[in-house]
């Protein structure tokens, strides 16, 4: 599906489109002390590990600290939460400066592949983007993904040149698949959305890393920073999180903080930690050591 001349809501999509392309191409990607460490996703390079959700925050205040203070690149957007009834109300998109962010569209709320697949569409035909955050959820209690639905939108959006970012839960064998039909990243999640539990499928996250070929972004259930630094440190690409820094007492400290374990997961990943021992290990050394004779 092409792009169309409709307006995304609240103002001109090409005059969006040429506010987010301002800057974009002169971002630098984040560096360790001693080692570049770029991140690319479908071939463009982002600047940060971190992905933010807009969801759940008390003002558009708040939220604008919160992304200010995290030091991402990518945020991402429920097209379903927009007044797309309204097109001159002012939405998230008039509010996002999009020289400093990369605009994700995501498909919450959709139940079935056609309905994600049709918001995709429309995302694209608003001018926004060819990149979509995959979610088909029908259960509404734990909102689980539907694996069988992800896999058939999924199919027909890389088939329609979409970059396609889908959510899933943590199964290594969906996760094969879905890289093999050409999406450009896999999303498992370390516990259900906005329960805050941590990484829950901690081990299916490990295998997942281990075998995929396309970037692995840990979303969902992430509460505070040590939950960023360990998925980092199994050696995931990114992590997203939305619940844990907007119901946060002070949502932009909080940014920051989950901010500094992705930063300091990543580079204990790189460094690569110690093995793991039964026994105890003297950190001195214990020959020619002196002793009472």
């Amino acid at each position: 599906m092409g792009r169309s001349a409709a307006k995304p809501p609240g103002g001109d999509a090409r005059q969006r489109q040429g506010r987010r392309a301002g800057t974009l191409g002169k971002l630098t990607s984040v560096q360790t002390l001693t080692h570049a460490d770029p991140f690319v996703v479908a071939g463009v390079q982002l600047r940060s590990r971190l992905f933010l959700g807009t969801g759940k925050y008390t003002s558009d205040e708040a939220m604008l600290a919160a992304l200010e203070a995290s030091g991402c690149e990518l945020v991402t957007v429920a097209l379903r939460r927009l007044d797309l009834d309204h097109p001159d109300k002012k939405t998230i998109l008039d509010v996002i400066d999009w020289s400093r962010y990369r605009i994700l569209p995501n498909t919450a709320g959709c139940r079935t592949a056609e309905e994600a697949i049709r918001i995709a569409r429309l995302a694209r035909s608003m001018g926004l983007s060819d990149w979509v955050k995959l979610e088909v959820i029908p259960d509404p209690r734990y909102l689980f993904p539907d694996p069988e639905e992800t896999l058939k939108a999924a199919r027909v959006l890389v088939g329609e040149g979409f970059q396609v970012l889908p959510y899933i839960n943590a199964d290594p064998v969906l996760a094969r698949k879905l890289e093999e039909l050409g999406t450009v990243t896999v999303m498992p999640l370390g516990s259900p959305i906005g329960s805050g539990q941590g990484l829950q499928t901690l081990e299916q996250i490990r295998i997942i890393v281990d075998e995929a070929r396309v970037p692995v972004v840990v979303d969902a259930g992430i509460g505070v920073p040590s939950d960023a630094a360990l998925a980092m440190e199994l050696g995931a690409d990114a992590v997203l999180v939305n619940t844990a820094v907007a119901m946060a007492k002070d949502p932009a400290l909080m940014a920051e903080a989950i901010r500094g374990g992705v930063e300091a997961g990543r580079k204990a990943y790189l460094a690569g930690r110690m093995p793991k021992r039964g026994e105890a290990s003297p950190s001195s050394p214990t020959e020619g050591v002196s002793r009472p004779s």
